[in-house]
């Protein structure tokens, strides 16, 4: 495994993470002991950085990484996200006195004194945009209950407005091969800042992990069942926006230039990891087995010129107009 420089402070961080959604919530049932499992994997595959977010599972997520992963690996980078509880909920979360509130519940979930990075958690546009948010996160950050702060977005607009704050240690993206306006559009903007970018959604909700098919019947608490069509929440976050079927049909397209050696989520992953203003890329994980292909990426040779060329031209040609979402 690999490591990069995350955000200022200078924390060493394993650029390939995991993504903990699935261990709290809308990805059918994961339990507790498939949960362990997951999180052995990924410390035993050099795995250092763990994503999650209070709401997942209304707290399960947290608790699980305390319950199982602090006793393998106490000194993991911890980055959780708030905004999106859902009590009080909506637009009544926005005060001091509930991001303080949602702050303390983390900490208590997660067993520490203070959050490694805690992530406003796709908030509505204005609120980023009036800044008092960020003040709020100050203000904790001073009061030592986090020790940096980031924002989870949904847009290259959303992530603009989020630079221009002093202090931003991190920008959480949606960026894939489905997804590539962040190449021209904030990575440059980002690096001046020294702003840390994660990437969420890098194998777009399984589609470019190559193993799934027209016939595939999700439960009925997976989210890429529930909201395939942005019915519950942004449709950017199922499939990155991609129409399933057409998905899979792009997806045979990409397996042709995949390289030997490589399989199809190494080379989705591998892609993004050849983009320096990358800091840590969060594929999720319903079971172990995926866990080491995923970390292996980190050691796979770099995409040729060609190769990356060739992926931007599919994009324009084959996959740009079937986005849908906040872009």
């Amino acid at each position: 495994m690999n490591f990069r420089k995350f955000g200022k402070a200078g924390s060493s961080v394993s650029e390939i993470g995991l993504g903990c959604w699935q261990l709290g919530a809308d990805w059918g049932d994961v339990d507790d002991h498939t949960a362990q499992k997951v999180l052995e994997t990924a410390v035993q595959n050099g795995i250092n950085f763990y994503d999650t977010a209070d709401v997942y599972g209304k707290g399960r997520s947290e608790e699980l990484l305390y319950k199982y992963l602090k006793p393998l690996a106490p000194s993991a980078f911890i980055a959780t996200k708030l905004g999106r509880f859902p009590d009080p909920g909506n637009s009544k979360n926005y005060t001091l006195e509930n991001f303080r509130r949602f702050t303390e519940n983390s900490l208590k979930r997660l067993n520490i004194e203070a959050l490694d990075l805690t992530q406003l958690h796709c908030i509505p546009t204005e609120l980023m945009e009036s800044g008092e948010v960020f003040e709020w996160l100050r203000i904790l950050r001073q009061e030592g209950k986090i020790k940096q702060f980031g924002a989870s977005v949904e847009s290259i607009s959303e992530a603009q407005t989020c630079l221009k704050q002093e202090g931003l240690a991190s920008l959480q993206i949606i960026f894939n091969i489905f997804r590539q306006k962040p190449i021209t559009e904030l990575f440059e903007q980002a690096k001046i800042k020294g702003v840390s970018l994660i990437v969420r959604l890098p194998l777009a909700s399984g589609l470019l992990g190559g193993q799934l098919n027209p016939n595939i019947s999700f439960p009925e608490n997976d989210h890429r069942r529930f909201n395939n069509d942005g019915q519950c929440f942004n449709v950017g976050e199922t499939f990155a926006g991609i129409p399933f079927n057409i998905g899979l049909d792009l997806v045979q397209e990409l397996k042709k230039m995949v390289p030997e050696g490589m399989t199809l989520a190494q080379m989705a992953l591998r892609w993004i990891l050849d983009f320096d203003a990358v800091t840590v890329v969060i594929p999720g994980s319903k079971s172990p087995l995926q866990v080491p292909d995923n970390a292996a990426a980190s050691n796979l040779p770099s995409l040729s010129e060609s190769l990356h060329e060739k992926l931007s031209i599919f994009y324009n040609e084959k996959i740009i107009q079937h986005i849908r979402g906040k872009y």
